[in-house]
């Protein structure tokens, strides 16, 4: 799909970054995510008798707060790891312990060992919790995308069409990743390349690092500042061909 293809180039806009900024780094500058599904089966009965079941809710929660500790006590603290528990879904109504409960979230890591390690031991933990109290966990793990690596002679390029475009000093080179995560990871991997930021925060923010982020319900943007993405796209893409004259 990608054969003839010299090079890639992506902008993704967040309203944590000043608009009329664009921002960037080469090397690892998003996280690899994968997604875990976790189902604590245990015994059902009436909420009244509690010693009749074993009760998968109660389980659960210990399974989040394992998962939660184990992240800061097994995984170096120079090698990010994030797991984040996002839904939890249990019983249908307030007087039955239901059988069942069930975990899911996303985990985001920046190096093939540290991914390799926190499945592990998301599967290890999530197991021998229930086991401590007789009941048993099942657990998935859906490998998703890969670490996004910005390669050093394309963000050298869109800096240059950034500053071009837009004014000195208008690339903010990044002192380190961001947890997220975007399929444009899969391209890099085949062809030289690199996604940036494109500032879009909200003129009445004076921090952007406060503005509701991506995906957020609260999040809003600049929209005015979605044309010096375009600009700067633009200006990335003749100054590339003429590299390659």
């Amino acid at each position: 799909m990608l054969e003839g293809v010299d090079a890639a180039y992506a902008l993704h806009i967040t309203p944590n970054c000043p608009s009329g900024l664009v921002a960037g780094r080469a090397g690892a500058i998003m996280a690899a995510a994968d997604v875990f599904h976790i189902t604590v089966s245990g015994a059902g009965g009436h909420a009244s008798t509690p010693h009749f079941a074993i009760d998968p809710v109660t389980i659960a929660a210990h399974v989040v707060t394992a998962i939660q500790t184990m992240v800061t006590r097994e995984i170096h603290v120079f090698e990010p790891a994030i797991v984040s528990i996002t839904q939890i879904e249990a019983g249908t109504t307030t007087n039955v312990i239901p059988e069942t409960a069930k975990l899911a979230g996303t985990i985001r890591t920046m190096s093939p060992g540290t991914r390799d390690q926190v499945h592990l031991a998301i599967d290890r933990v999530a197991r021998n919790v229930a086991a401590t109290f007789n009941a048993t966990a099942d657990v998935s793990i859906e490998t998703g995308y890969p670490v996004m690596l910005n390669h050093e002679g394309p963000v050298e390029l869109v800096k240059r069409a950034s500053e071009t475009v837009l004014g000195e000093r208008k690339f903010l080179e990044l002192p380190f990743p961001v947890m997220g995560a975007e399929d444009f990871s899969y391209i890099l991997e085949k062809v030289p390349g690199c996604m940036s930021l494109l500032g879009v925060c909200p003129d009445h923010i004076e921090n952007s690092l406060e503005a509701p982020a991506c995906h957020s319900n609260k999040m809003m943007l600049h929209e005015p500042a979605m044309a010096n993405g375009m600009a700067v796209h633009a200006a990335t893409a003749l100054a590339a061909l003429d590299e390659l004259r």
